[in-house]
């Protein structure tokens, strides 16, 4: 179920509707743009041009619109700010789960921006992020939100190719490299590196990857820096040792069970990310198997829960990432030029107890 919340003067968490404006009841129903499109027999894209002054609208469905907005009282709330002074003062965000640690992090960061500036955040959620169409429900809300409601949108791990937008839009992390949106994204092929020289600096040759979902740019990256650096180092890679994943812990669960009942299991894995490898730590404490004495296990983010379990990972600066996409997007929103179209933030290993020197054979 897709969610709305504001974050700002006001706050809350209402399915399919944005939040009403302080000091009203908050039992009653808030008016929605999709209520102002029933009532007047038209859809919410014709709407949102009547609210953004198109002149491709014709006179008397705008007057009926505009009549109708009047009734309900719609433009007591953020349509009005919109009409009368062209700014909302609203930044949206898209993500795919706000439950997840990883997007929990880079909220930290959009939080913090937010806070230091004049905008207030609306928020749109899917609540899982291996729902399908996830694409097509990106393209749909940015529509919405960008056409009538926001100043500007950051997208969290956007899917979709391309928008349809009149305000500009900023990207963490996308699932691929679009020239035609600025992002924010990690060295992630650098930390793959160097995550990998380290296990083989350990002493380590039987090193097993959990990946990634496939369609995502970032996890590929972090593949490839993994069997570059195995290349390189003259090891030879075994299909085995690298398993599919989807950056749950369910999953990375799943796939180290696989990896500990090989007849010659390895003596380290690299997961894709920290969620991964803390399904990586289930599965040994199931089995018997400690870590590190038995596997060493490393990740990927940085995520809070890592410090706790003391994973060692490939910190990516999640907060920071979410900080820097705010304030990307808020020059864009004023009118003022960008440094630089896509921001990579370096990536750093943080040693920890999950990784020791291999004394055995591999």
């Amino acid at each position: 179920m897709q969610e709305w919340i504001r974050f700002g003067n006001v706050t809350g968490n209402l399915p399919g509707n944005l939040l009403g404006t302080s000091g009203m009841d908050e039992t009653k129903r808030t008016v929605t743009i999709f209520d102002v499109a029933e009532a007047a027999g038209v859809s919410v894209s014709t709407v949102s041009r009547v609210l953004n002054a198109k002149v491709d609208v014709a006179s008397d469905t705008q007057d009926r619109v505009l009549a109708v907005i009047d009734e309900l009282g719609y433009t007591s709330n953020l349509a009005a700010r919109s009409m009368r002074s062209r700014k909302t003062n609203l930044i949206g965000l898209v993500v795919p789960d706000i439950g997840f640690p990883y997007s929990i992090d880079i909220m930290k960061g959009i939080n913090r921006a937010i806070a230091e500036s004049t905008f207030d955040l609306l928020l749109y959620t899917t609540g899982d992020i291996r729902k399908s169409g996830t694409a097509s429900h990106e393209q749909h809300y940015v529509s919405l939100l960008n056409n009538s409601i926001t100043d500007g949108l950051v997208i969290v791990a956007s899917a979709a190719a391309d928008f349809i937008s009149d305000s500009p839009i900023v990207s963490v992390d996308p699932h691929r490299d679009n020239p035609n949106y600025p992002y924010v994204q990690a060295t992630n092929y650098q930390g793959a590196i160097d995550a990998t020289e380290y296990l083989l600096r350990l002493g380590h040759r039987r090193i097993a990857f959990i990946t990634g979902r496939s369609e995502i740019e970032s996890g590929q990256r972090r593949l490839n820096g993994y069997r570059d650096t195995l290349s390189k180092a003259g090891v030879t890679l075994e299909d085995k040792l690298v398993v599919p994943g989807d950056f749950t812990t369910e999953t990375g669960y799943m796939r180290a069970l696989d990896l500990f009942g090989l007849e010659d299991p390895p003596s380290a894995i690299f997961a894709a990310n920290d969620q991964s490898a803390i399904g990586v730590f289930q599965a040994a404490d199931e089995l018997g198997i400690r870590i590190p004495e038995d596997c060493s296990v490393i990740g990927f983010d940085n995520i809070t829960e890592a410090k706790y379990l003391g994973l060692t990972t490939v910190d990516q600066s999640l907060e920071e990432m979410g900080y820097i996409a705010i304030q990307m997007l808020i020059k864009l929103v004023n009118d003022e030029p960008l440094e630089e179209h896509i921001h990579k933030m370096p990536t750093k290993l943080v040693e920890r107890s999950s990784c020791r020197a291999w004394a055995g054979t591999d």
